[in-house]
C-alpha cells in the first residue's frame, strides 16, 4: 500500500460534491488511489478545527487527527478504513464546567457510484422515489470522489457525548424552603372562609 506522510491540511474551498462545503477538505479521487491502495496521515491545523468546533457545538477542539487506508473495491468503487481521533472541550451538563473528552471512532465504508434514476414519464412527478436504504449500503461515490476531511468530521460529531458530565458531577435538585401548597390550596382558603 502506498504511504503518504502525515499532511496538514488547511480548510482549502474545494467545491466538492456535497451539497454545502465541510470545513476540512481533503478530496480524493478515484485516480489517486492505485491498486495497491494509499495510506493518509491527516491532522487539522487551528484554522480548520476551529471551524469544526463551532460546526459541532463544541468549546474547543485541541486536536484532530485522521488516517485513513483508501482501497480499490472493483474498477469504480473505493473503501475506506480507518480512524479518527481527538481531544474535544465540551460543557459539564451538570455543573456547566469545562470538561475535555477523548474521542477515538473507527470507520470502515465502502462507496459506490450512484445509480442513475430512470427518466420519469410524462404523467410522473418530478421528484425521483426515495431510495431504500439498508443499514450496510454502501455510500454514494458521487464524481468519482470523497471527502475525507468531512467524513472525519462526520465520524467526530457521531462520536460526541451529547450529555458531558465530570465524573464526580451529580445532580443535586434545588431545595425548596417552603413546601408547595398545591392546586387547591386557594379553594381551601375560600372553604374555610364560608362557613
Amino acid at each position: 500500500m502506498a504511504e503518504n506522510k502525515p499532511r496538514k491540511s488547511g480548510s482549502s474551498r474545494y467545491p466538492g460534491p456535497a451539497a454545502g462545503p465541510a470545513p476540512w477538505q481533503v478530496p480524493v479521487t478515484l485516480e489517486d488511489i492505485p491498486e495497491t491502495g494509499r495510506h493518509f496521515d491527516l491532522e487539522a491545523d487551528t484554522e480548520v478545527r476551529a471551524a469544526v468546533a463551532k460546526v459541532a457545538g463544541l468549546r474547543n477542539l485541541t486536536r484532530l487527527t485522521a488516517n485513513f487506508d483508501v482501497t480499490r473495491r472493483g474498477m469504480d468503487g473505493l473503501h475506506v478504513v480507518g480512524a479518527v481521533s481527538a481531544t474535544v472541550g465540551q460543557t459539564c451538563v451538570v455543573t456547566l464546567d469545562p470538561v475535555d473528552n477523548e474521542i477515538e471512532e473507527t470507520i470502515d465504508l465502502t462507496f459506490v457510484p450512484q445509480q442513475a434514476p430512470e427518466p420519469a414519464g410524462d404523467d410522473e412527478a418530478e421528484k425521483p422515489e426515495p431510495r431504500d436504504v439498508k443499514w450496510n449500503d454502501p455510500e454514494p461515490l458521487i464524481g468519482g470522489t470523497i471527502n475525507l476531511g468531512a467524513l472525519a468530521i462526520e465520524f467526530l460529531i457521531l462520536g460526541l457525548d451529547p450529555y458531558p458530565r465530570k465524573p464526580d458531577a451529580v445532580f443535586q435538585p434545588p431545595q425548596d424552603d417552603k413546601p408547595d401548597p398545591g392546586p387547591f390550596a386557594e379553594l381551601a382558603k375560600l372553604k374555610g372562609g364560608e362557613s
